[in-house]
């Protein structure tokens, strides 16, 4: 009986892990980390490894199940893929329909997550402060550079998954981020939501090979260079704000696959110049507001956080 409960508090962790990381923001990892949960996937990912393989061709099933881990595994990644499923929904409807108070939320969250990602911080020197701006600089040109349409092609949603996935495992970028950083967010909102399968399977084959391939590496700068890795992070997600300003004129359009006209290149303008050049309401008495409702959130899960491991 406790095994099964185990099972599925471990299910509602995946779930909660699944929702941070739908939301550009939030990290995944840092909700693994606060259910106490982070150093378990971090060694289950590592043990899919050589051994693990050869355990694979001798069809010792069994040997290969214990050796990764895999009841952690499949329960934890199927809550996360609960969540994933679920809310896609969601947030597909918002994007539609309140795009102004949805984007003021995210850009909320990531504005207090950058800070909390600079407390990580455990020793100032110009190092860390050029690891920010270099970040900051990266993810600003990035951001500005990449237009709203980037190709559908299945390597590049290949690619975007490889990288995403690498983000959910560290502790204060999520990967969605990276997915909004890549300009690929609505995109696998909506096909997520339309159970677009072939788009899903070529994003989940990315997160899988770069899960494996470059979660190690990952691992390794966090504990070599902890605070310049901690330094590129947090400008990267200060950089990238420019992406999720709630206010941007559309300079060009395209038509997508579905007939639908979407914005090609956008340009972020001040919610009074909003209303001017679009006519449409800047809400910006709401945008404040949902920000804020962002910011108070990650205050929420780094209290909960706190008080979990005093406790």
């Amino acid at each position: 009986m406790n095994k099964l409960v185990n099972q599925f508090l471990l299910f509602l962790k995946g779930i909660a892990m699944g929702a941070a990381d739908v939301v550009p923001g939030v990290s995944g990892g840092t909700i693994a980390f606060i259910t106490g949960i982070y150093e378990t996937l971090l060694n289950s990912i590592k043990s899919v490894d050589l051994q693990a393989l050869d355990y694979l061709k001798k069809f010792q099933i069994k040997a290969l199940w214990e050796h990764i881990n895999g009841t952690f595994l499949v329960v934890l990644f199927a809550g996360i893929a609960t969540s994933f499923l679920s809310l896609s929904k969601v947030i597909t409807y918002l994007l539609d329909t309140y795009p102004i108070q949805l984007w003021s939320f995210f850009f909320g969250l990531i504005v207090i997550s950058a800070l909390m990602v600079l407390r990580e911080i455990k020793k100032w020197n110009v190092s860390v402060f050029i690891a920010i701006v270099l970040g900051a600089v990266i993810a600003y040109f990035i951001t500005a550079a990449v237009p709203s349409e980037t190709p559908d092609s299945p390597w590049f949603l290949f690619i975007v998954g490889a990288v995403a996935i690498c983000a959910m495992i560290l502790p204060g970028i999520s990967g969605s981020f990276i997915v909004l950083l890549f300009g690929k967010y609505e995109y696998l909102m909506a096909a997520l939501k339309e159970r677009s399968i072939a788009d899903i399977l070529i994003f989940m084959a990315g997160c899988i090979v770069g899960i494996l391939s470059f979660a190690r590496v990952i691992s390794w700068l966090f504990k070599k260079y902890h605070n310049l890795t901690i330094g590129v992070l947090s400008g990267f997600m200060i950089g990238a704000l420019n992406k999720v300003w709630p206010w941007k004129e559309t300079i060009k359009t395209y038509v997508d696959r579905h007939g639908e006209v979407k914005p090609l290149y956008e340009v972020n303008v001040l919610p009074n110049e909003y209303l001017v050049k679009t006519g449409i309401e800047p809400h910006f008495i709401e945008a404040i507001g949902f920000a804020a409702a962002g910011f108070l959130i990650v205050l929420f899960i780094d209290r909960l956080a706190a008080w979990l491991k005093k406790d």
